[in-house]
């Protein structure tokens, strides 16, 4: 867990802010804390909410500078959702992706591959274009959900018997 004061050389979130040469500030404390609490992925307005019990009157335009910062220093990464365009989740490794839950929005990392190269560079030649990233995320029920399903279904079938 990331804590709200920071010690000189805390946590690597809060280390990769102070070596691109920003503060850590209140704001950017809350949120750093919010992210590094939840399982799974959080929109910008959700973060803003929630950081608001930590550092009342944070604004979403801080919110926003802030995530795209972390984005940016590879801390987060951006998700895409079915039901919504973006969403933010942590980001453990240097090269990685999400699967997220359909159903409890539960995001986790898994390494990226290299076997993407060999598609990347098909598509390059196709399509004229020079790829220079990628985004690949995957969508499924985690197991939680699906055991809970499991669940209801047992007892919606008990109920009509």
């Amino acid at each position: 867990m990331i804590s709200i004061t920071a010690p000189p050389d805390g946590p690597p979130t809060e280390r990769a802010l102070q070596q691109a040469g920003f503060r850590l500030t209140r704001p950017r404390m809350a949120i750093l804390r919010i992210l590094s609490e939840t399982g799974g992925s959080l929109t910008p307005d959700e973060v803003q909410e929630r950081a608001a019990v930590l550092c009342p009157g944070i604004g979403l335009v801080t919110v926003y500078r802030t995530l795209a910062l972390l984005a940016d220093l590879g801390q987060i990464r951006r998700v895409h959702e079915e039901d919504r365009c973006l969403a933010y989740a942590p980001a453990n490794l240097a090269h990685g992706h999400h699967v997220v839950c359909r159903n409890c929005r539960r995001a986790v990392e898994f390494p990226g591959s290299e076997d993407l190269g060999a598609v990347i560079g098909d598509v390059a030649r196709e399509t004229g274009f020079r790829i220079d990233d990628h985004l690949l995320e995957l969508m499924g029920i985690c197991p939680a959900c699906q055991r809970q399903s499991d669940v209801e279904q047992r007892a919606f079938t008990d109920q009509a018997r």
